[in-house]
C-alpha cells in the first residue's frame, strides 16, 4: 500500500505494483497517473542534479567581465542590472521548460509547458530582489551574481516536487494536476543534463554581455546589398553578417580619452570591447552573428521597446505554440541580444550629405568616423531619434560634425 511519504518521494514504480497489476484494465488511468508522477519526480530530481553541480557559477566567474565588455567614461545607473537580473529569470524560465521538453520539439499540453516557465522564472524573481543594488557598476561580480540568482531559484524551483506533492499549489501556477495534464509526462525520458546546462550558460552569459554592451554607444546599422556598398558606405566584414541579401554591420563608437586637437576628438568606429574573444575559448558558443542576427529579431518585433517582460512573454509563447525552441537557439534567439538596429538602406536611392560615409570601416584613432546627415534610420526623423537614444548617443555630435 501507497503511503504518503511514498508519494512524496515518488519512490515508487507502478509496474511492480502487484494490486495495480491484479486489477487489470480497470485501474488503466490510475496506472498512468502514478507513472507520470514518478517522472515529474524525476523531472525535479534531474534539474536538480543538474545544477547542484558549481558548473553554472564557474562558467559566469572565469573572467572580470565588466573590463573584458566594458569601457564607457560615464557612470551608469542600475537599471541595467535590474534589466539584466529580469533577464535572467527568462533564462531559468527556459531552462526549466526546455527540461521539460527533454531537449525536443513540443509535443503534449502548452498549459504544462507555461507552469514549468513561469515556475523556473517566479523562483528567479523571488532571489533577484535580494540583489537589486549598484554593485553591478562597481564591481566585476556580474557573473558571480548571475551565478548565484540562477542556483538560489533553481534550488527553490527544485523544492516544489515536495509541494506538489503534497497537493499544495506552487507560486500560483497550479497544483499538480497543472504539471500531470494531458500526459504531458507520461512519456518523459529524463533530462539531459549537459543539454540544459550549456544551453542556460550561453544564454546567461549572452545576456550579460548584452547588458553591459547596451550601456555603451554600441549599435547595428546596415540593410544595403551583401559585398555591395552601394554608395553608402561599407561595414567591417569581420563584425557583420549577409541575411536575407543584406549586409549589417556591430558597430562601437569609442571615445577619445584626454585632450585632441585633431578631428580624432570625435571618436571613431572600433569592435565593441570584449567582440574578439566571441566565438572562442569561454565565449565558443556566442559568434557576431548570433548577436547580430538576435538583435535583428528583436528589432522586427518590438523595434527599440523589446523589454525584458516583452522576451519572456516571446519565449513562453514559443515553447508553448512550438513555432521555436530558445533552449536550442541560445545565444541566437529573439531577444537575448537587444542591440540598437538602424536600416540605412533607403539612403542608396536618397540625395543625402556624405551618404558615402554612413558605413565605415573600424579603427583606431580616428581614421574611420561615420557621418549621418539627415534621418539615416529609414529616412524617419522619429525612428532616427529612437534609435540615437538607444544607442545612448543622446546629444552626441560627432556623428554629425560634417553635417
Amino acid at each position: 500500500m501507497m503511503t504518503r511519504q511514498t508519494v512524496l518521494s515518488c519512490d515508487y514504480n507502478p509496474c511492480d505494483d502487484d494490486v495495480l497489476n491484479g486489477k487489470g484494465d480497470d485501474l488503466r488511468q490510475a496506472y498512468y497517473i502514478l507513472e507520470s508522477i514518478t517522472r515529474l519526480h524525476s523531472y525535479f530530481q534531474g534539474l536538480g542534479e543538474a545544477f547542484e553541480s558549481a558548473s553554472i557559477a564557474s562558467a559566469l566567474t572565469k573572467d572580470s567581465w565588466a573590463t573584458t565588455f566594458y569601457k564607457d567614461k560615464d557612470v551608469k545607473s542600475v537599471k541595467g542590472l535590474k534589466n539584466l537580473l529580469n533577464g535572467v529569470a527568462t533564462a531559468v524560465g527556459v531552462a526549466a521548460g526546455f527540461a521539460g521538453l527533454a531537449g525536443g520539439a513540443i509535443s503534449a499540453a502548452s498549459s504544462v509547458v507555461s507552469a514549468l516557465f513561469n515556475g523556473g522564472s517566479g523562483a528567479t524573481y523571488a532571489s533577484v530582489g535580494l540583489h537589486e543594488d549598484n554593485t553591478f557598476w562597481r564591481s566585476a561580480d556580474v557573473g558571480a551574481m548571475i551565478g548565484k540568482i540562477v542556483l538560489e531559484s533553481l534550488k527553490s524551483f527544485v523544492s516544489a516536487n515536495n509541494i506538489l506533492m503534497h497537493g499544495d499549489s506552487y507560486r500560483d501556477t497550479g497544483d499538480i494536476r497543472a504539471y500531470l495534464k494531458d500526459g504531458f509526462f507520461l512519456d518523459f525520458g529524463g533530462i539531459d543534463k549537459v543539454r540544459v546546462i550549456d544551453a542556460t550558460n550561453t544564454f546567461l552569459t549572452a545576456q550579460g554581455i548584452n547588458a553591459l554592451w547596451r550601456t555603451q554607444k554600441i549599435f547595428i546599422m546596415g540593410g544595403g546589398a551583401c559585398g555591395d556598398g552601394q554608395g553608402i558606405g561599407e561595414g567591417p566584414l569581420d563584425l557583420s553578417i549577409c541575411r536575407d541579401g543584406k549586409a549589417w554591420y556591430l558597430y562601437w563608437w569609442e571615445e577619445p580619452t584626454g585632450l585632441h586637437l585633431s578631428n580624432a576628438k570625435y571618436g571613431w568606429t572600433s569592435p565593441p570591447m570584449g567582440s574578439d574573444r566571441l566565438g572562442q575559448g569561454d565565449y565558443a558558443s556566442i559568434t557576431i552573428e548570433d548577436v547580430i542576427n538576435s538583435s535583428l529579431d528583436a528589432y522586427t518585433y518590438a523595434q527599440f521597446n523589446y523589454t525584458a517582460e516583452t522576451a519572456a512573454a516571446r519565449a513562453l509563447d514559443a515553447l508553448q505554440n512550438g513555432w521555436g525552441n530558445p533552449g536550442v537557439a541560445t545565444a541566437s534567439w529573439e531577444g537575448v541580444f537587444t542591440i540598437p538596429v538602424c536600416d540605412v538602406g533607403w539612403a542608396i536611392a536618397a540625395d543625402v550629405d556624405y551618404k558615402h560615409f554612413i558605413l565605415q570601416p573600424v579603427g583606431e584613432g580616428g581614421r574611420y568616423r561615420p557621418q549621418w546627415c539627415g534621418p539615416v534610420c529609414s529616412g524617419d526623423e522619429a525612428m532616427t531619434r529612437a534609435f540615437i537614444h538607444a544607442a545612448n548617443m543622446d546629444n552626441f555630435k560627432s556623428p554629425k560634425f560634417k553635417c
